[in-house]
Parts: structure tokens; sequence; C-alpha cells
């Protein structure tokens, strides 16, 4: 068995089971893009997650980016 099935195996069995669900369902999506020959959607999702994150971020955080405080 690949060392990292056998750690997803292993980690699985460890986390509590809300976040081992959370797991499953991001790998199934995974493997489902893969199959599709689509993962370059996957990372675009990623990058378009990081920018609404940026966004949400509350204003004191981007007024110290900015050096205004």
């Amino acid at each position: 068995m690949d060392a990292l099935v056998q750690e997803l195996d292993t980690k699985l069995r460890q986390w509590q089971p809300d976040i081992a669900q959370q797991v499953r369902q991001c790998l199934a999506e995974i493997i489902e893009l893969a199959d599709q020959d689509a993962l370059d959607i996957l990372r675009s999702r990623i990058v378009e997650q990081e920018v609404l994150d940026l966004i949400d971020e509350p204003a004191e955080t981007w007024s110290s980016m900015a050096g205004l405080q």
C-alpha cells in the first residue's frame, strides 16, 4: 500500500468524525476532478477562496498592511 494511503487511513481513524467526513468529501471531489482531467478547476477555486478570505479580513488588517496605523 502506498505510504500516503497508509497515512490517510491512520489519520481518518484518529480525527474527529466530522473532520474525517470533510476530508473524505474533499478527496472524493479531487478524485472526480482528476478522473475528468479537470484538476486545474480545483486550483482556480483555491485561488478564488484565498481572494475571498482576503476581502473578508477586518479593515485594521488592511490598514496595518498599508502602514496606516
